[in-house]
């Protein structure tokens, strides 16, 4: 439709906020008047310069639904809790928890490194963390490492060696996992056995030959024909009649060597 050639032009009074509002005697209620500075028309209602239904002014606090703001400039805004939104080369983003602080804690339960199914740290206790739940010794702390392999480790002091005594039995087991220093008081003559030691392991077996009993070192656990010994010319050694026979069992490949130590 084209903009017809004879109207009359509405005039409505116009002004800054502060000149209306100054004048708002001289207004009558309902009638319209526009801000110049705010570029927002109001509505005279009761006595009040009401901004028009619609309308965005710049003073007021407003809520905008479904409006789109291109390139906006937020100066120090109150964002409450967004529901969604991706903040890029954003600094000073606060996480509940941390704080510029050396003395406060930190209040986070857990710290996902990459990727969370396999790299989460957290505390396992005061003063020990945990990745996956594993945790991670300390030069202070005092841990069992399993299945760990020291390569050249310097050993400062004594090295403190698990001290096993085994239960008698016609078949005992000699297990290195039991400990290295291992004793035996005989209830009887026996023939033990070396199910689980593998290559490289060793134990020092000390022999009490209960009322003159003697061992039988033939099991095929020890290897191929029992205990290979390397002392008294290939024989297996004679038991002490008092205290302790000592011996030394090793393992290389499948085979279990062994000594006496000290005197018959």
């Amino acid at each position: 439709m084209p903009t017809p050639a004879t109207r009359t032009p509405v005039r409505i009074a116009r002004g800054t906020y502060s000149n209306l509002n100054s004048s708002i005697a001289d207004l009558q209620e309902g009638e319209m008047c526009y801000a110049t500075d705010q570029n927002t028309f109001y509505v005279i209602e009761g006595g009040v310069l009401t901004a028009a239904a619609g309308d965005v002014t710049l003073t007021g606090t407003q809520t905008l639904t479904n409006k789109t703001l291109t390139s906006p400039i937020l100066t120090t805004p109150a964002l409450g809790t967004p529901a969604s939104g991706t903040l890029t080369s954003c600094t000073g983003l606060p996480i509940s928890g941390l704080t510029a602080s050396t003395s406060t804690a930190l209040g986070v339960g857990s710290i996902e490194l990459g990727d969370a199914s396999d790299t989460t740290l957290s505390r396992s206790a005061a003063g020990v963390l945990a990745v996956e739940g594993v945790v991670i010794p300390s030069i202070s702390s005092t841990s069992t490492l399993t299945n760990k392999t020291l390569t050249d480790p310097a050993i400062i002091g004594t090295i403190l060696e698990d001290i096993f005594t085994i239960t008698d039995a016609a078949a005992f087991e000699v297990d290195p996992g039991n400990g290295s220093v291992q004793l035996i008081t005989l209830g009887a003559s026996r023939t033990p056995k070396c199910t689980n030691m593998v290559a490289g392991e060793s134990v020092t077996l000390m022999v009490d030959d209960g009322t003159a009993y003697t061992i039988t070192w033939t099991d095929a656990t020890w290897g191929s024909g029992g205990v290979v010994w390397k002392t008294n010319a290939g024989a297996a050694p004679t038991l002490n009649t008092s205290g302790y026979t000592v011996i030394v069992l090793w393992k290389v490949s499948t085979q279990v060597y062994g000594a006496r130590v000290g005197d018959a």
